[in-house]
């Protein structure tokens, strides 16, 4: 009997955990069909307005003006005045080279055209005197003319030592180096007693390039080259440079110049836009990505791009209604640009569509909306503020 009673007792304590267990399941369950009965989503509102046709490119900065200095005479580097990565304005004195045997040459000169003056001075003299001769017959016509004929020979060698003189004084002036355009210096390729030759296609004293302003190049498809002088005629087209990282490098500008032929090789215009660059956040040569955008004349309804899902139909959104259940609705998309898309029908302005946690809904199903996290969340420039569910 105690033996029985022991297996009643555990069949019992057996049966009563099972059901306690069983109880705390369906809890539970009841717990999580509660929590699933609103999804947590996100939501922004669509809007009425313009978006941009946007062209992506990468393209090369480079500066207004670049000069490769070099010397135009033969000489020895004297002086240096600038040191390397200067910003110099235009006229400054740069490189001065060795001025003796330029100052000895312009000696020379002049003393040539001293004598030369003095020759034609005596020959201009002795003609006035044989013109009064000629006058009176007292000198025979040849002589005359031989008189003349020197008198007008000294003058023009007087005109050639003028001319001589000049030269050397432009040669010796050669000497001194100077900017020809305000900008910066890049490195220096040949210091204090280095002998440089007149124009040396091979040698570089240093290169200028100026900065500020500067202009950036790309390249678009000819495709589109309609599309875009109309939009740079009318003044709507506006193109923005960011570095590889994304972030932007100055203000948006407008293109200054489009290229006088399409590039057969590639199928590409040239285009460039003009920056003032008063940071010196572009260098030339620097690779940056380049958005050119175009504005349309019409406005359209534009939503979040994560908004517009791709179902077994074609592309659809979650329509927030009134009651805070969503509804699946099919749109036809117009055109994205970036983090958003404009719309040519199935939703109008004004509507909330839901555009993060779409997973997890269904046509019907009840939503929450949740803000984004602190730390997750993008700056204003990136996507719209969360919408307001009424």
């Amino acid at each position: 009997m105690d033996s029985r009673a022991s297996l009643v007792r555990s069949a019992y304590l057996v049966f009563s955990v099972a059901v306690f267990l069983c109880g705390g399941c369906r809890r539970n369950d009841a717990g999580r069909t509660g929590l699933a009965s609103a999804v947590p989503v996100q939501v922004a509102k669509a809007e009425s307005r313009i978006l941009p046709r946007t062209f992506a490119a990468i393209g090369t900065v480079q500066p207004l003006r670049s000069v490769a200095v070099k010397s135009q005479v033969d000489g020895v580097i004297a002086s240096v005045h600038f040191r390397e990565g200067d910003e110099v304005p235009a006229g400054a004195l740069l490189v001065t080279l060795d001025r003796r045997p330029y100052e000895n040459s312009l000696a020379m000169a002049r003393a040539d055209l001293a004598n030369a003056r003095a020759e034609a001075a005596r020959a201009a003299t002795d003609n006035q005197r044989y013109s009064g001769l000629d006058q009176q017959a007292v000198i025979s016509k040849e002589q005359f003319a031989q008189v003349t004929t020197r008198a007008e020979t000294t003058q023009s060698l007087v005109d050639a030592k003028v001319a001589a003189v000049a030269n050397a004084e432009l040669q010796l002036s050669y000497t001194e180096i100077r900017a020809p355009i305000a900008g910066r210096t890049g490195q220096l390729n040949l210091h204090e007693g280095a002998l440089v030759k007149a124009n040396d296609a091979n040698t570089t004293l240093v290169t200028l390039n100026q900065l500020a302003p500067i202009s950036v190049a790309f390249a678009l498809p000819e495709s589109v080259l309609t599309e875009v002088r109309g939009s740079v005629a009318d003044g709507r087209a506006s193109v923005q440079v960011r570095d590889r990282d994304g972030a932007v490098l100055g203000k948006a500008g407008a293109v200054d110049f489009i290229d006088n032929a399409v590039d057969a090789t590639t199928g590409t215009i040239l285009l460039k836009v003009t920056y003032p660059n008063t940071d010196h956040a572009l260098w030339p040569g620097r690779f940056v990505d380049v958005v050119l955008a175009v504005a349309d004349n019409h406005p359209a309804v534009v939503v979040p791009t994560a908004a517009v899902q791709t179902g077994q139909t074609g592309l659809q959104v979650f329509v927030v209604k009134p009651d805070r259940t969503v509804e699946l609705r099919p749109v036809t998309v117009l055109r994205a640009s970036g983090e958003f898309t404009a719309l040519a029908a199935g939703l109008a302005a004004g509507e909330l569509v839901v555009t993060d946690g779409q997973l997890r809904l269904v046509p019907g199903a009840r939503i929450e909306v949740r803000p984004l996290a602190a730390s997750a969340a993008p700056g204003p420039a990136a996507r719209p503020a969360a919408a307001k569910v009424p």
